[in-house]
């Protein structure tokens, strides 16, 4: 999959309050967005984006597009993400947070059925520095390079994308995956696509308490990625039975007495080191083992 600034791109929730704001910062920043879709708004210009009541009659207009970034409300995010995937697109990012769970079972299953690619939901999208942004990145921590980045945590990417930009090693992508108990695509997902990526020369995965893949990633990472990989994980020193990542960790700490020991940063430390995969103590110091695994590899 190649993200390239001539990417025609739908924005889905654009008369939203945070879709006109975040459409704006994407045109700004060179995105081509070609049409935007809230219904009963049609007809009308926004940012110089015509706007359409559906998806299909924006395809009419506009013609194929690739992608589409959704800020619709979340009792309605279903709805949207279904159009989208029933008129063609992927990727689909769900900025949308808040979307019930019947709701993103619902959604992943015609995903996985029509082979279609969403990132969320609670993501802030997709950045490849200086090209393409999609969503709400903060696109000023960013500069281009070849480190590619996959966070599970929206707010500490930003520090963790800081410090590899003033350590000079700019990134070739980074992917907000969203910080909900269920989402759309996975670290191994986003792993095979960086790994092909002919950009990315190493790949940063950010990640935080709560979900157990963590065995399956590593296991993963050794066997088929050939590219350095280098992890942190939120929240290394917080006793374990003090360790709320998220919805389901929240619960399971409620209902259950102590969080599930697959769900603590200290469990996926240890299932990354085990598969030889180097771990950062602290964001800062990814860098220096960016810098120290692309010399030895």
């Amino acid at each position: 999959m190649k993200f390239t600034p001539d990417m025609k791109i739908l924005v889905q929730g654009i008369t939203q309050p945070i879709g006109s704001y975040y459409a704006a910062r994407m045109k700004a920043y060179g995105t081509n967005l070609v049409a935007g879709v809230s219904a009963g708004q049609g007809g009308q210009t926004l940012h110089g984006i015509p706007v359409f009541d559906l998806v299909e009659e924006a395809l009419s207009e506009v013609g194929y597009c690739d992608a589409t970034v959704i800020f619709a409300e979340s009792y309605s995010a279903l709805d949207a993400a279904l159009e989208a995937i029933d008129s063609g697109l992927s990727p689909i990012i769900l900025v949308t947070g808040g979307i019930p769970p019947l709701d993103m079972i619902h959604l992943l299953a015609k995903a996985k059925a029509r082979e279609t690619l969403i990132v969320g939901p609670s993501s802030s999208g997709i950045i490849v520095p200086g090209k393409l942004l999609l969503g709400t990145q903060e696109c000023e921590f960013y500069q281009p390079g070849t480190i590619g980045v996959i966070s599970r945590v929206s707010t500490l990417t930003y520090e963790v994308a800081l410090g590899l930009t003033q350590a000079k090693l700019g990134q070739s992508i980074a992917v907000n995956l969203g910080s909900e108990a269920i989402i759309a695509s996975s670290f191994r997902q986003w792993l095979e696509i960086l790994a092909q990526d002919k950009r990315t020369e190493a790949i940063v995965l950010v990640d935080q308490t709560g979900g157990d893949s963590e065995d399956e990633t590593a296991e993963f990472i050794a066997q088929a990625i050939e590219k350095p990989v280098i992890a942190y994980v939120a929240g290394q020193y917080t006793p374990e039975d003090k360790q709320v990542g998220d919805t389901s960790a929240i619960i399971a700490a409620q209902l259950s007495g102590p969080i599930a020991n697959t769900t603590t940063a200290q469990h996926k430390v240890a299932a990354f080191k085990q598969a030889n995969i180097p771990v950062a103590e602290y964001p800062s110091k990814i860098p220096d083992l960016v810098k120290k695994t692309l010399k030895y590899h």
